[in-house]
């Protein structure tokens, strides 16, 4: 199959993800950083050099200013970010706001695993207007299956401890991320995490590939579709909520012809990139769990620009939309709303990355699910998708 040519005009990064830290102080079975076919992270520095920060922050610095971007935004990352402490975390945020063009207005976000959060580090955060995503699976039951230390404790009433101080000012919360698991209860997990009041909560696939498939009980079944099929039930049942649910909203915007916002859903080009700790410019981390080495593109920030790597061959696939997909997803009448699905979920070894997403039918089932209760509701998606529920 002849592969697309190279885009005119590529789609500029506007979402940077610094890898700060690359140790993590809990052991959650699923992480693609340590617990996947590629285990580079391990190999990498535990923290990362300023150097490297002022680096990355001259390099975005430039790519903002070629592309006139107004504002682009920073993810710290690990591992665990809270791992290089307070003092050192100051020091990147500095490097990086110092960096950056005042012209350019740069918005920083962390995700955590909520269990380091202290008064010093909320203090740091309000200084630099860091908001905090924290990730947890639900309660403690429904926590700990993933989620548990080094030593195999739980994480949960540490992690619980943490969100709670980060609710003490609001204006810094971001939201929750919970990986799905067909084993917890997904009103229970949905209910659970709601009453936290976050602002989102983000519900995130296992990641999985054709050669790796997920966990099923039936693989007849569209489990993970029915699973969250119920969380949009509960969701949309409950007027009082007030927080978004992101791939839930995502469905809705891109059944009404509005862009998502998220890489796992729809056709737009992603627009984020990845720095390691090292300084080495990656493609999504999350490639991690499909194959050694698939993240790496063999550039730094100190020798190359992000101009460069928009043009690596790895990455032109985010740039050609449906023509990089496969022909049963280009032939699907979803395919504005799905997307094809994220990317690490289409791999095989045989084909790359030419395959449905083996969420394929959990997708399908969940975009009719919720395509037809917005009919059913005689309900305007563009009103649901510009706000809160």
């Amino acid at each position: 199959m002849t592969e697309p040519a190279e885009p005119e005009n590529p789609v500029p990064f506007r979402t940077f993800i610094l890898k700060v830290a690359n140790r993590c102080n809990i052991d959650c079975d699923y992480c693609f950083v340590f617990n996947s076919r590629d285990q580079a992270a391990r190999r990498l520095p535990a923290r990362m050099d300023l150097a490297v920060a002022r680096a990355a922050a001259r390099r975005i610095g430039e790519h903002a200013a070629a592309h006139r971007l107004r504002t682009v935004h920073v993810v710290l990352h690990g591992g665990e970010p809270l791992l290089v402490g307070v003092g050192h975390m100051a020091d990147l945020l500095d490097a990086v706001q110092g960096g950056v063009p005042a012209g350019t207005r740069v918005l920083f976000e962390l995700q955590t695993n909520g269990t380091l959060l202290s008064g010093a580090w909320l203090d740091l955060f309000e200084r630099y207007e860091v908001t905090v995503g924290v990730s947890l699976d639900g309660p403690p039951r429904a926590n700990d299956r993933h989620r548990l230390t080094h030593a195999g404790r739980s994480s949960a009433a540490t992690a619980v401890r943490g969100i709670e101080l980060l609710r003490s000012r609001p204006h810094l919360f971001a939201g929750l991320l919970a990986v799905v698991d067909l084993a917890n209860d997904p009103v229970q997990v949905h209910d659970y995490l709601a009453a936290f009041e976050p602002p989102v909560i983000d519900f995130g696939l296992p990641h999985a590939t054709h050669d790796d498939p997920p966990h099923r009980s039936d693989p007849s079944v569209p489990e993970y579709g029915l699973w969250m099929s119920r969380v949009y039930d509960a969701w949309l049942s409950r007027p009082e909520f007030e927080h978004s649910v992101r791939m839930l909203e995502d469905i809705v915007a891109l059944s009404s012809g509005v862009r998502g916002s998220v890489e796992t859903l729809g056709l737009a080009p992603p627009t984020s990139v990845v720095v390691e700790s090292d300084g080495s410019i990656e493609a999504v981390d999350t490639l991690r769990s499909v194959e050694e080495g698939a993240s790496q593109l063999g550039l730094d920030v100190f020798h190359h620009s992000f101009g460069d790597a928009l043009s690596h061959p790895k990455l032109l696939h985010r740039q050609h939309g449906r023509d990089a997909l496969a022909a049963k997803c280009g032939a699907c009448p979803l395919l504005d709303v799905c997307g094809g699905g994220y990317l690490p979920h289409r791999f095989s070894a045989a084909k790359g990355y030419r395959n449905p997403s083996v969420y394929c039918a959990d997708l399908e089932y969940l975009i009719r699910h919720v395509q037809g209760s917005l009919r059913q509701h005689g309900w305007n998606p563009y009103t649901r998708a510009a706000s809160s529920p």
